[in-house]
């Protein structure tokens, strides 16, 4: 949009004054300059330069000391729910359409009703009132445990302890000062834990802003990025939620019901599969903006291509967030009522994350081992045997067919001529 812009101003000899946005704390130059002269870009020190600029959970006479004493509170937050699961969360925010999205509504089912999604469940805020509400809301009854269990899954919850602010601030019907003002005045009211607090601010004030100075340093270029040379096709399943692994079912259908998933079956589920099967990463990065109300170029593209799919070659992200489906079963009990199971890396009962994580490792183990984050995860790849490497090629080859993980092969063929 900003080529056009330019462009457009120069044919037609018109001057151009470019504004930086105010809806952010971190311009555009201010982040240049941060990221000048670095061959990579970390999140985590870009974070600390904002805290400190902007005196967020800074404490002491001058203003200089770590609320806490620490910069993190990971070992506190990113916990499982226990055996009994998320107990009674309270409902999201929710806002009845109004006139103007009743007929925008009415306007979609007549011209796209052949589209994947759902228009029935729609209520989100769509009004700065309506925003500032779910704002509160999720001060009140979420944020005390936001922090604890921002990396936990359970089988038909979709909203769990997740703000469902994002599409609210990427609309700027919010603004994330006061957003994190917000969650800052609820610590210091000892209504929210400081792991909690500090998990949420990380959010808004250091992994939004990096990812958007990522984007407008770094593109056009940067969409086209493909540092794994993937190019296996998006499973078209993901367009339906018609697959027998339960973890991608659960989140492909909660996606399609409500455009939404939190930011872990984001990455660590339905990103996750398709980096490991070898999805171009542009397919991923278009079915990304296509599905959920908060995608928003500026944020989506760097978040899919470079944390999710490792497009960008280690840029944005230290190391390609790899898993087996081991990791699965230990944020949630998906692994309990599925077919596959996470031990297995062959054979029929194989959990394709597994079999495909261990091809993953074998397709770029050159690459891999050359970095320091990862050369522990492949160094096991020397351990199998042929016959073990050959029997995992073998089943990821069938993954790729389609002749596993898809629910019936009669369902994947109506989609495909849809």
């Amino acid at each position: 949009m900003l080529q056009a812009i330019k462009a457009a101003a120069q044919v037609h000899g018109l001057p151009l004054d470019l504004r930086d946005d105010r809806h952010f704390y971190c311009s555009v130059r201010e982040f240049a300059a941060h990221a000048r002269g670095r061959k990579s870009l970390r999140m985590e020190y870009f974070y600390r330069e904002m805290r400190k600029r902007h005196g967020v959970l800074m404490g002491g006479e001058a203003g200089d000391e770590l609320e806490g004493g620490q910069w993190n509170f990971d070992a506190e937050n990113r916990q499982a729910f226990g055996a009994a699961g998320p107990g009674a969360v309270p409902p999201r925010a929710a806002f009845a359409p109004d006139a103007i999205t009743r007929e925008v509504i009415a306007s979609v089912e007549a011209r796209f009703a052949t589209h994947p999604g759902r228009l029935d469940s729609f209520a989100w805020p769509v009004t700065r009132e309506q925003a500032l509400v779910a704002l509160q809301r999720f001060i009140t009854e979420r944020l005390p445990l936001f922090g604890r269990y921002q990396d936990a899954k359970w089988p038909g919850e979709a909203w769990l302890y997740h703000a469902h602010l994002a599409a609210a601030l990427n609309l700027k019907l919010l603004h994330p000062r006061e957003v994190v003002a917000a969650a800052v005045a609820a610590y210091h009211a000892g209504a929210a834990p400081l792991p909690s607090v500090e998990g949420f601010v990380r959010q808004i004030l250091g992994w939004r802003e990096y990812v958007r100075g990522i984007y407008w340093t770094r593109m056009p270029g940067y969409a086209e990025f493909n540092a794994l040379d993937a190019h296996e096709d998006l499973p078209v399943w993901y367009w339906s939620g018609a697959t027998d692994m339960a973890c991608l079912r659960d989140a492909l259908t909660q996606t399609l019901q409500y455009g939404y998933a939190h930011h872990i079956q984001r990455l660590m589920v339905t990103g996750l599969f398709a980096l490991m099967l070898g999805v171009q990463p542009q397919q991923v990065h278009a079915w990304y903006l296509a599905v959920y109300v908060d995608a928003v170029e500026w944020v989506e593209l760097p978040n899919t291509l470079g944390m999710s799919q490792y497009a960008d070659g280690g840029l944005m992200a230290g190391k390609p967030y790899v898993a087996t489906g081991k990791y699965i079963q230990r944020m949630s009990p998906y692994c309990q009522g599925c077919r596959y199971d996470p031990a297995q890396r062959i054979g029929d009962t194989a959990c394709p994350f597994t079999t495909l994580y261990w091809d993953f490792l074998m397709r770029h183990e050159a690459l891999l081992a050359a970095n320091p984050r990862m050369a522990l995860q492949v160094k096991n790849v020397a351990r199998l045997s042929d016959a073990q490497k050959q029997a995992i090629r073998e089943r990821a080859a069938a993954i790729r067919r389609g002749e596993v993980g898809a629910e019936n092969a009669a369902t994947q063929q109506t989609l495909l001529d849809a």
